[in-house]
């Protein structure tokens, strides 16, 4: 069974943690969550780390493909379950994006070591979904991206998402909520 992801969506508060920015959208469809990967993507660059948190299905994945489309990477977004992580190389001089699926993953940044991300995180962007506990040791300034949806028997596509800017680096955020909330 999973766990609940949304632990640190209540715990933040912009005037106690000024070096937090958050912005919350609503996304209506799959390709609703493509395109703000894409918007997400224009305010990226190397060293960046992406952490996606929500529920099987809440669209990480997808969001991820936008991401993978604006950075300009080479080779279909999909999933990286059973993989563990690829590296997308792009295709227009920007930063590789590398993909991560730490569900399988039981502990913390240790047995995260063997895929090396810290080796390629300052030339890439370095996007894992289920990372929460497991690789927030690797940049003290990150995006964490919280996805919701509407969990049961139901085929709601609308999702809530909210983008929390951890760090000196995600400050730059505050200006970019425009071109963001699309």
């Amino acid at each position: 069974m999973e766990a609940p992801h949304n632990s640190l969506a209540a715990e933040v508060d912009e005037s106690a943690a000024p070096r937090t920015v958050t912005v919350s959208l609503a996304v209506e469809s799959p390709e609703q969550m493509q395109a703000l990967g894409r918007r997400i993507a224009g305010v990226l660059r190397p060293g960046d780390l992406v952490m996606l948190t929500g529920e099987l299905g809440a669209g990480k994945t997808t969001l991820t493909r936008g991401l993978g489309e604006g950075l300009g990477v080479r080779g279909a977004v999909t999933s990286p379950t059973f993989v563990i992580a690829r590296v997308h190389p792009s295709l227009t001089g920007g930063p590789a994006l590398v993909h991560v699926d730490a569900y399988r993953l039981g502990g913390g940044l240790d047995e995260m070591e063997d895929l090396d991300l810290d080796v390629s995180l300052p030339e890439s962007v370095v996007v894992v979904e289920w990372g929460d506990g497991k690789v927030e040791e690797l940049s003290e300034d990150r995006l964490q991206v919280l996805i919701h949806r509407a969990v049961g028997d139901t085929d709601d596509e609308r999702r809530s998402v909210t983008l929390v800017g951890i760090g000196a680096r995600w400050a730059e955020l505050r200006g970019a909520r425009g071109a963001l909330e699309g």
